[in-house]
C-alpha cells in the first residue's frame, strides 16, 4: 500500500529542482498579480530556503511574472471599460471622488499596487481610466520590485525583521 506513496514521493521530488522552482515562482507571481488569490512571496521564500543561490534569479523571475500579471490586469481594465461603454451605450461617469483622486495622483499612485486586496483593484482601475501604460508599469515595477527586494534581502540575512 505504501509503494504508491513512495513512487509518488519520488516523482514529486524529481520535479523539485531549482529550474522547476523558478517556473513555479513565475506562475505564482503571475497569478498573484491578477484578481486571483496567490502569494508569490511565500513561493519565493521557499525557493530561497531550498536553493539560496537562486535568490537573485528568483527575484528577477518573480518580478517579471508579477509585471506580466499586472499587464493582464491592466488590459482587463481597458477591456472592461470598452465593453461597458459599448454594450451599455453610455459613457462611464468619471466624476466620483475615488476616480478623481486616482486621476489626480496619476500613475505614481500605482506604487501602492503592492498592498493586499486593493493593489489589484488599483491596477484594474488604472486600465479602466486609461492611464499611460508605460508610466503605470514603471510605478508598478518600483513597488513590486521593492517588495521582492525586501523578501530576498530578508532571506539572505541582510535584513533582520525580528
Amino acid at each position: 500500500m505504501l509503494d504508491w506513496l513512495r513512487t509518488l514521493s519520488t516523482w514529486l521530488q524529481s520535479w523539485a529542482t531549482p529550474e522547476m522552482g523558478l517556473w513555479g515562482l513565475f506562475g505564482s507571481a503571475f497569478l498573484s498579480a491578477t484578481i486571483l488569490p496567490g502569494s508569490s512571496e511565500v513561493v519565493l521564500t521557499a525557493l530561497i530556503a531550498a536553493y539560496p543561490v537562486q535568490a537573485w534569479p528568483g527575484f528577477a523571475v518573480a518580478l517579471a511574472g508579477n509585471l506580466l500579471g499586472c499587464l493582464l490586469t491592466f488590459g482587463m481594465g481597458v477591456a472592461s471599460r470598452q465593453g461597458y461603454e459599448r454594450f451599455q451605450r453610455v459613457k462611464v461617469d468619471m466624476d466620483g471622488p475615488q476616480v478623481q483622486r486616482l486621476r489626480r495622483w496619476g500613475p505614481p499612485a500605482l506604487v501602492l499596487s503592492v498592498l493586499p486586496l486593493v493593489g489589484d483593484a488599483l491596477v484594474l482601475a488604472a486600465g479602466f481610466l486609461r492611464m499611460p501604460l508605460a508610466q503605470s508599469m514603471f510605478w508598478i515595477a518600483i513597488g513590486k520590485g521593492l517588495r521582492y527586494l525586501l523578501v530576498v534581502l530578508g532571506m539572505l540575512g541582510v535584513l533582520q525583521f525580528a
